[in-house]
């Protein structure tokens, strides 16, 4: 009875240790004063959009879906660092932030979340379905894992054509449980595709944490039966996000087949802005706020290295806010799609 007790105290250690923020991978290559500059403007950028974009919801101007990325903006800017043109990035539906750091103007994103005609579907896909192929944004897609299926398609199309291009498909830790994920692995690997698995953990998928719906929560891992690689990677980390990003795409490049990035990360918000998120404390979100937010670990790296001082700072935010003002005042003044577009871009 004391060792059964003993076991089930341990347990239930362990679970609680699981459900709590936890921060990976620390390696952190070269990195310059410069580049500290330009992430700390693009995560901004992405941060300052989606709190309008939230704003514009609770206003009623946003309709249906609206996923926010506020949190969770190392990844894709850590990541578009070490891409080049000809590369092609294909995620989910939390994916307004994955634009932005395509170079997707803001204008047209906001636009599409309001429905309106001068949106990049022309106000008939919503947050949840943008493209732009000549920013190499291949989309976000609603249904659960799709995006990794046809990440592996893009990917094959590279090695078929013969080019040095790869592709970033990127999933959350929910949607790393999908069958088709583990189809998608295994062809990758028996091709050897070029094609790095991005599985952005923040530990609640759709509202469950990870140690509740996860046999295996080291998503590095689960590459492991079809010999694929994996990393854990600091997804609040900028630096570390795009030392891993290096790493992966040589691998990629070389011709060694594909790789899974975990980036352990947090997203601030509930899963969608109807989520109220009351599956966790208000005191481990401010935490993770307090000790680990992307953009002001950034901002206390340029202060200290006097690269930039509070007044520096402050004009990149007014910069910032007046992108996104122009972007939320396009998108609530552009005009309504004409009925006549229900008939466009339908397959016969």
């Amino acid at each position: 009875m004391a060792v059964a007790a003993k076991k089930a105290s341990q347990a239930s250690t362990n679970a609680k240790s699981a459900d709590s923020p936890r921060i990976g991978h620390k390696s952190v290559g070269s990195w310059t004063h410069q580049q500290d500059m330009a992430a700390y403007r693009e995560m901004l950028l992405i941060r300052r959009f989606e709190e309008r974009a939230g704003q514009l919801y609770g206003m009623g101007l946003i309709g249906g879906f609206c996923h926010l990325y506020i949190g969770q903006e190392a990844v894709v800017t850590g990541t578009q660092m070490m891409l080049k043109p000809g590369d092609q990035v294909i995620t989910g539906y939390r994916d307004h932030g994955h634009m932005l750091a395509c170079g997707m103007d803001p204008k047209g994103v906001m636009a599409e979340l309001t429905g309106r005609s001068g949106g990049y579907s022309r106000g008939k896909g919503g947050s949840m379905h943008m493209f732009s192929i000549e920013k190499g944004f291949f989309g976000g897609h609603g249904i659960v894992g799709a995006q990794i299926s046809l990440g592996t398609g893009l990917a094959f199309a590279n090695k078929y054509r013969g080019n040095d291009n790869l592709c970033v498909a990127s999933c959350g830790d929910g949607a790393a449980n999908q069958g088709q994920v583990y189809e998608s692995f295994n062809m990758a690997e028996l091709w050897k595709l070029p094609i790095i698995y991005v599985i952005e953990n923040n530990r609640y998928a759709m509202g469950t944490a990870v140690s509740r719906a996860s046999a295996q929560k080291d998503f590095s891992r689960r590459g492991i039966s079809f010999d694929i690689p994996g990393e854990q990677v600091d997804g609040m980390d900028v630096r570390a996000v795009k030392d891993a990003v290096e790493r992966a795409a040589q691998w990629c490049r070389g011709g060694n087949g594909p790789i899974i990035l975990e980036m352990q990360t947090y997203r601030y918000r509930g899963h969608s802005m109807s989520d109220p998120a009351k599956y966790r404390s208000k005191d481990e979100v401010q935490k993770m706020r307090d000790e680990h937010d992307p953009i002001e670990m950034v901002k206390t790296r340029l202060l200290a290295n006097k690269v930039a001082n509070e007044d520096d700072l402050k004009k990149i935010d007014a910069e910032v806010r007046a992108v996104v003002t122009e972007a939320a005042e396009f998108a609530q003044t552009s005009p309504e799609p004409d009925p006549s577009e229900l008939w466009t871009d339908v397959y016969a």
